[in-house]
């Protein structure tokens, strides 16, 4: 029995450590906002902005392995938006912003979900802000 006790604690604790690395909520990549992307980097990063455009930046530790890629909203849960970018495969740190396709405003306040889609439509990364008046 003494045996037993041992063998379970010594799995219970193989497992503990073997399931460390995808116990996070969030590992990679991450997304975050900012009011633009200029020469001197993000400028005004935040999770909370007024009506109007802003730029969604993604940062990894490793290269996306991403081309057509697209950044989509949803309010109160139903797709409101969809802007469609193309980026080279073994970018790490990208940022999405207004362009003549695509013009990534928040014109309601309210929260909002975005999410990098891939050529898919699977979630590459996303996060929530809110937009207030």
């Amino acid at each position: 029995m003494k045996r037993f006790h041992l063998f379970f604690a010594f799995v219970l604790l193989f497992s503990f450590f073997a399931m460390h690395s995808t116990v996070f909520a969030q590992e990679e990549p991450v997304m975050y906002f900012c009011e633009k992307y200029g020469r001197n980097g993000e400028e005004g990063v935040s999770d909370r902005f007024t009506t109007g455009y802003l730029t969604v930046m993604v940062r990894s530790d490793r290269a996306l392995g991403l081309y057509d890629v697209s950044i989509q909203l949803d309010k109160y849960n139903f797709r409101t938006g969809e802007f469609n970018y193309t980026v080279e495969l073994d970018m790490k740190y990208v940022f999405f912003t207004r362009n003549d396709d695509s013009d990534m405003e928040f014109e309601d306040p309210g929260f909002y979900r975005v999410f990098l889609l891939d050529d898919r439509d699977r979630t590459v990364a996303s996060a929530i802000i809110e937009i207030i008046r």
